[in-house]
């Protein structure tokens, strides 16, 4: 048991660190890609690199369960894709789009109990609670949030929608599928859709004919592939091994690893945010505890 959950926290760690550094690669991108591009590239990415494994998985899956991996792909990886990038694209308030993303865990609380007939702790949802405060008093502590673009927030609210509701179907319809055959499938269907727009976005012309695309290509490509394509096969081990609540809080490790980066980079930390991120992990911890 002990062992158990030293593993589910590593990978946790792992997840968090993979989704919290991101933004590095999201900001490469972004110098010449827009949102449609950065997006197309990097679920295309991600699907092609899982294609091979897809294809030796798909006949050892019950046919009954490929539509739902497929949906699966599709509103936890497609379209969350394409939501995220237009709203940080369009320079959605980062403290914002933070807090937004952070109510993930609450959304899969709330669609399992009203939809799917979950029953939850009360002492899981009071772990989220503490947790979503911590994060909240956090970005409000970084200077607040303003309303700049706020029509495109909306665009990630979505997004975290589609979370809640992946990490849903996976637990009650895809339990019994081996969680790298999900992730391997799931994005191998994806990767058709995403090179259609990336085709008509002329991302392979910009390419060709332009050193300056060249980088910021790459780092969209990167993004899909460790953070897409490697992220999502641990986040589907993770529903597996310690439930989808538990994995659904490592958007409460993204802003961690911000600090730290921060503190890296020389940046100014309070002991605000010291604390907030201590309420942060306590959350995480008491929302984990049989």
């Amino acid at each position: 048991m002990a062992k158990d959950k030293f593993i589910n926290w590593v990978i946790f760690i792992l997840l968090s660190f993979i989704w919290g550094s991101s933004f590095i690669l999201m900001k490469l991108s972004s110098l010449e890609l827009n949102g449609w591009q950065i997006a197309s590239v990097r679920i295309f990415s991600a699907g092609l690199v899982f294609l091979p494994f897809a294809l030796l998985h798909l006949s050892k899956v019950p046919k009954n369960k490929i539509g739902i991996i497929i949906l699966s792909g599709i509103l936890g990886n497609l379209l969350p894709a394409f939501l995220f990038a237009i709203a940080i694209d369009k320079k959605v308030d980062s403290a914002l789009a933070g807090i937004l993303n952070s109510l993930t865990p609450l959304l899969v609380i709330a669609i399992g109990v009203l939809f799917f007939k979950a029953q939850i702790h009360f002492k899981k949802i009071a772990g989220v609670l503490i947790g979503f405060i911590g994060l909240l008093v956090l970005s409000l502590s970084k200077g607040g949030i303003t309303v700049t673009n706020f029509q495109f927030a909306i665009y990630i609210l979505i997004a975290t929608l589609f979370y809640g509701i992946n990490v849903n179907l996976v637990i009650f319809y895809l339990k019994d599928v081996n969680p790298i055959k999900i992730a391997t499938i799931s994005l191998a269907f994806t990767f058709i859709p995403a090179g259609i727009i990336m085709w008509q976005q002329n991302v392979p012309w910009l390419v060709w004919n332009d050193a300056n695309y060249r980088l910021p290509v790459l780092a969209s490509v990167l993004l899909g592939v460790i953070g897409s394509a490697a992220a999502t096969a641990l986040f589907y081990v993770l529903i597996k091994r310690a439930g989808g609540l538990f994995a659904s809080l490592v958007t409460y490790g993204i802003p961690v690893v911000a600090i730290l980066w921060g503190i890296l980079y020389k940046e100014n930390v309070t002991l605000i945010q010291v604390g907030c991120l201590a309420l942060i992990l306590s959350g995480v911890y008491l929302a984990n505890r049989n």
